[in-house]
Order: structure tokens, then sequence, then C-alpha cells
């Protein structure tokens, strides 16, 4: 089975897509999902998928059977994650401006490759040490 990156992006109208990367071409389908909410985009996405299979088998066509590994470009991580923690946490988390965060969000800037590894590394190294913490 195929591991594929599905890729998660809000767009201007405040609506989520999930899609594949038409360029790889690891499958022999497109697939793509959208919903006013993450959840709502990757059932859809989901629900695509099934719909895909089901035709390939229907039409007697070999279907590549994929598990997708859900990644979001750094707008839609920023946009759809600040419901849960602050632009000046992140900002303290990563280092970087909490105004530079800000343009990620709305788009008037985009990080560099650099940028996205730095907030990358630095959620993934925070979410480690909560996943640590214990209450008592």
């Amino acid at each position: 089975m195929e591991k594929i990156k599905a890729f998660i992006e809000r767009g201007g109208d405040g609506r989520y897509s999930v899609y594949v990367d038409l360029d790889d071409n690891s499958l022999n389908y497109g697939i793509h999902g959208e919903g006013y909410t993450v959840s709502e985009a990757v059932e859809d996405f989901r629900e695509g998928y099934l719909e895909m299979k089901e035709s390939y088998e229907r039409d007697g066509k070999h279907f590549v059977e994929a598990d997708f590994e859900f990644v979001y470009d750094t707008a839609s991580f920023l946009k759809y994650y600040t419901m849960y923690f602050s632009l000046a946490g992140l900002s303290r988390m990563t280092g970087i401006h909490q105004g530079q965060l800000s343009h990620y969000v709305t788009g008037r800037r985009n990080p560099s490759n650099k940028t996205i590894q730095r907030i990358d590394h630095s959620v993934h190294t925070f979410a480690a040490r909560l996943s640590r913490a214990q209450l008592a």
C-alpha cells in the first residue's frame, strides 16, 4: 500500500480543501475533498477515495490502494490551530515575531522553507513535551 501525502489548504473563501499532488505518479487517479472545517474536508476526501475505489472495481480497473498522510500548508495550519493556541504563544514557542506569523495566516507573506521547518520542529517539540506532562 502506497503512503501518499494529502495536502490540506484553506482557500480565500474560508473553506478547506484536501488533495493529492497530481504530479506524484504513485496513484492512478486524482482525489479531492472540501469542507467548511478540516474535519469536513478530510471526511469528504475519504468518501471520494472510497467512491473512486468502487468505481475502479466496478469498471475492472486496477486501483492503487493508499494510506494517506495529511499535511498542512503553513497558513492553513496556523489558521486552523489558532483556535487552540494563540499566535503570541506560537511566537514564544518558535522565536518568530507574532506579526510575521500573522502575515503567514492571512497569506500576505509566505514563509521560507527554513521558517516552515522551524515552525514544524518547534510545534513537534512542544507536542512531545506536552504529551509527557502529567497532572495530579
